[in-house]
């Protein structure tokens, strides 16, 4: 899995800009919902090209037997 990072920056007034890096679609959004509470907080939003990208999900099952 890659490497997922979110990038703070507050400039003099106080205003936050976020980056996420190794994210996918909606998780990029949850995430820094998560860490900032933005609910009703966020003034805009860029959506970047690896928001757009899809999100592969990858399982693994593992079966075994015993012998009788």
């Amino acid at each position: 899995m890659a490497e997922q990072r979110i990038t703070l920056t507050i400039d003099e007034q106080g205003a936050i800009t976020a980056k996420t890096q190794g994210f996918k679609g909606q998780a990029c959004l949850e995430a820094l919902d998560a860490l900032l509470d933005l609910e009703d907080n966020v003034t805009s939003l860029k959506k970047t090209d690896e928001f757009h990208q899809q999100v592969t999900a990858q399982s693994k099952t593992t079966l075994s037997q015993r012998g009788r």
